[in-house]
């Protein structure tokens, strides 16, 4: 790990799906907001005025994520897990089925921290499931801490 904390491993998906929120955010949503804003000014009293106190706010955040998204665009590592030489180990950009202590099969696929959706099966490679996971082969036994103590995963299945 680096001073900066982590690296910043990206998909090839993830990368794109960022860079198309930077579009975005850039060339649609903000000069969308800047002209709400422009707008309300020219309305008088800024003090009350709804339009414009919410688009300053609004121009903020958008402001404060083309920030956050520049930097992680810039410092990241695209890596395609479809170029990974060894599939029969778990690695990044991974999707392993594994069992866990309930028999309950579930398959997730590890990904940068900043494309993780955890609703969408997408977990973080810094996670401690993917921790656990990592560098595993099928039939593997390995342990991850949860809240209520340790549980066994079982390497089911990997694909990339």
């Amino acid at each position: 790990m680096s001073a900066d904390g982590p690296k910043n491993y990206l998909t090839p998906e993830g990368y794109a799906r960022l860079a198309e929120e930077l579009r975005h955010l850039t060339r649609v949503e903000r000069p969308k907001v800047v002209e709400v804003v422009s707008w309300a000014a020219g309305n008088g009293d800024r003090s009350e005025n709804g339009d414009y106190l919410y688009g300053k706010k609004r121009l903020r955040e958008i402001d404060r994520r083309l920030r956050f998204l520049t930097k992680r665009l810039e410092g990241a590592t695209v890596v395609d897990p479809a170029q990974q030489k060894v599939k029969t180990r778990v690695f990044f950009g991974a999707t392993v089925t594994y069992a866990g202590d309930d028999d309950v099969e579930r398959t997730v696929r590890i990904v940068g921290t900043d494309e993780a959706r955890s609703d969408q099966g997408e977990i973080s490679w810094i996670s401690p499931v993917a921790r656990a996971l990592l560098k595993a082969e099928v039939g593997d036994v390995v342990t991850v801490q949860t809240p209520q103590g340790p549980e066994s995963l079982e390497i089911v299945a990997i694909r990339y």
